[in-house]
Order: C-alpha cells, then sequence, then structure tokens
C-alpha cells in the first residue's frame, strides 16, 4: 500500500504538469478579443461609433473583447473601420495578408478618385461662376 508521502508526491507531479501544460497552452492561444480591444482603444475609435457600423450594441462589443475566439470575418469587418491591420497580431489571418494589402490600395485608390473629381467638380463651378460674370458683363452693355 503507497504511502501517504508517495501519493502527496504523486499529486504534486500530477498538479505541476498540468500546470505547465496550461500554461503553455494560454502561451500560445491568441486571446482576439483582447487584441481587437486593445487595437480600438488606441485607434481612438469610439465603441459606440464601432457598435453603430457594426450593426450591434455596445454590450455585443464589450462581450466580443472578452470573447477569445472572435471570428476572422469580424476581425477583418473591425480592422477596416478602424484602419487597423491585424494580420501581426492574429496569425490566422496571415494567409490573408495579399488580400488585406490590396484592399487597403483599393481603398486608397478610391481616396484618390473621390480627390479627383472634388477637384474636377470644383473647377467646373468656378469656370461656370466666370462665364455667368462674363454673360452679366455682356447683358449690361
Amino acid at each position: 500500500m503507497p504511502t501517504n508521502i508517495n501519493i502527496f508526491t504523486h499529486i504534486r507531479v500530477f498538479i505541476i504538469k498540468y500546470v505547465s501544460q496550461q500554461n503553455t497552452n494560454i502561451c500560445t492561444m491568441q486571446h482576439r478579443g483582447e487584441i481587437i480591444k486593445e487595437a480600438v482603444y488606441k485607434s481612438g475609435f469610439s465603441i459606440t461609433e464601432l457598435a453603430k457600423r457594426l450593426g450591434k450594441s455596445r454590450r455585443w462589443v464589450y462581450l466580443m473583447f472578452e470573447n477569445n475566439s472572435v471570428s476572422l470575418d469580424v476581425i477583418l469587418q473591425i480592422g477596416k473601420i478602424i484602419h487597423h491591420n491585424f494580420t501581426k497580431e492574429i496569425k490566422d489571418l496571415y494567409p490573408l495578408k495579399k488580400v488585406l494589402i490590396d484592399s487597403s490600395s483599393n481603398q486608397q485608390n478610391d481616396e484618390t478618385a473621390n480627390e479627383y473629381w472634388k477637384n474636377k467638380y470644383l473647377r467646373l463651378l468656378e469656370e461656370y461662376n466666370t462665364l455667368l460674370k462674363e454673360n452679366k458683363n455682356i447683358s449690361e452693355n
């Protein structure tokens, strides 16, 4: 029959193995919610506005921060809203890095296109005003 010392030794060895195994799992497992929370706070984006753009409640956003397995779709949506690339922090997104870079360059192209059309509109408006003034001067003479 085993003695009490042997039983305690076995229990201690089991606990040490179990705790060390849990610690390695904790270290290798990413808490996606905390990563997102940190990025959102660093971006200065309000939780209310984020929730509104996601079509969710503020409570849902705070619960998502506590969730360690947030879906990649939600992460991508949030990244797009707060203009943050999560591929460095979340390893599962690394294969999607090229797609994310391409979509951000498309966004830059959209911004460039918007700037072009705004400037073109302003030029046309100025030309129109000039023509109106000339027409007014001609009609007065």
